[in-house]
């Protein structure tokens, strides 16, 4: 069953080009079996006329706060009650202010203020205005009451120009609403996690690395925080871009090196309490010991690499004697042969309480993948299902352990 059946979402659109997406948003809401309720600011009318709204979501459509088909003419209470989530989408900058401040002067505002369930905000506007210092200030302001803010991000926009300030797409703010859904299984607490590759240089422009994409360390990262929790995401060199949920939650740290990896690491050990550290980066086991400074040149019939161990960094932090409790660390393993052997003399090894490993070889860059979880006296098999639901089954799994 999908997780918005049968949830009531109320969609409060203010003024602006990008109110166009909600007709998608709203497509994708209602097809996952939610029901949705619109409301809209009179200058949204101007985008988007309420017929459509209404049409697409099969719900009436409200605009002034004194409409008299609301039998008691208060549109900000009756709609605003026994809702399980509010979104204000487009969010122009005199939205966000009149949340920020408390205003309540028309039926978005108002509704905003009176309301008694969670609020998102999906900011849209002209680069200059999201950049203004009084946005800033507004969205900060936000925050601090709980207030959820999804986007933006930059690209060209509606005027000509390009920058931050462009909404997300339907789809992305639609990913964003199920992750608001989620279990809270992880409020208050900080998790660590790598991903993606190590990049060891030969020389200046050539290096050994390995085909890990990144892809479910960073689907960790999202559904860590999708569940309440702040996160630090050590992330070796690929091409993924934050995971755009709640990203002032999750705080990122680019790396080269298994060195390098290792240093941020045990920075964030060192800086704050870790309640769970997920090992997860495919990290180099050997760098080369001198590499060249200069590019080396083809047709050396002498070219002798040395190699030294990198360090262990899982075992750092198992070993780590400053962190009082430990974080529960959970390793990650893929293996070519011999699977549940490898596997469980690797959390032997380590001396962790949990290890994930990848089912089959070709894992890389994929979407989907199954995993084998490997405790001491236990193993059980997930089925094979998108990265992003494998993460969300794993929090929840080890939400109980610390």
């Amino acid at each position: 069953m999908s997780l918005l059946q049968g949830k009531r979402i109320l969609l409060a659109m203010s003024g602006g080009i990008a109110a166009f997406k909600v007709a998608e948003l709203v497509r994708l809401l209602t097809g996952a079996g939610a029901k949705v309720q619109v409301m809209m600011s009179e200058s949204a009318t101007q985008f988007m006329t309420p017929v459509t709204m209404q049409a697409l979501s099969g719900q009436t459509v409200y605009v002034s706060q004194w409409d008299n088909r609301i039998a008691n003419n208060m549109a900000h209470i009756e709609l605003t009650r026994q809702i399980d989530l509010m979104v204000a989408v487009p969010a122009s900058a005199d939205l966000i202010a009149k949340i920020n401040a408390g205003l309540a002067d028309d039926l978005i505002s108002v509704s905003c203020l009176a309301r008694d369930c969670p609020l998102i905000v999906v900011p849209a506007m002209n680069r200059q205005m999201w950049g203004n210092p009084a946005t800033q200030r507004n969205i900060a302001g936000l925050i601090t009451q709980g207030i959820e803010i999804l986007g933006p991000t930059s690209g060209t926009q509606a005027c000509g120009e390009n920058g931050m300030g462009r909404m997300l797409e339907a789809k992305e703010i639609f990913a964003g609403i199920q992750a608001h859904l989620q279990k809270k299984v992880l409020v208050g607490k900080h998790v660590l996690i790598t991903a993606g590759p190590t990049y060891e240089a030969i020389d200046p422009v050539r290096g050994i690395t390995n085909r890990s994409s990144g892809k479910m360390g960073f689907a960790i990262a999202q559904a860590a925080v999708e569940a309440g929790a702040t996160v630090d995401l050590v992330a070796g060199p690929c091409h993924l871009e934050t995971p755009l949920t709640f990203t002032q939650r999750i705080k990122r740290h680019d790396v080269m090196s298994a060195k390098d990896m290792q240093a941020a690491v045990m920075q964030c050990i060192r800086q704050q309490r870790t309640d769970f550290f997920f090992a997860v980066a495919a990290v180099a086991d050997w760098a080369i010991k001198n590499p060249a400074d200069e590019k080396i040149k083809r047709g050396l019939s002498d070219l002798h690499l040395e190699f030294e161990p990198n360090p262990d960094i899982l075992k750092s932090v198992v070993d780590h004697t400053g962190s009082n409790p430990k974080p529960y660390c959970i390793g990650f393993a893929a293996e070519s042969h011999d699977l549940e052997k490898n596997g469980k003399d690797k959390l032997i090894r380590k001396n962790i309480p949990l290890l994930i490993a990848n089912i089959g070889p070709e894992t890389f860059g994929l979407d989907e993948n199954q995993l084998l979880y490997i405790e001491k006296d236990q193993q059980h098999t997930t089925s094979r299902k998108d990265k992003i639901s494998l993460a969300r089954e794993l929090i929840e799994y080890i939400s109980t352990k610390a």
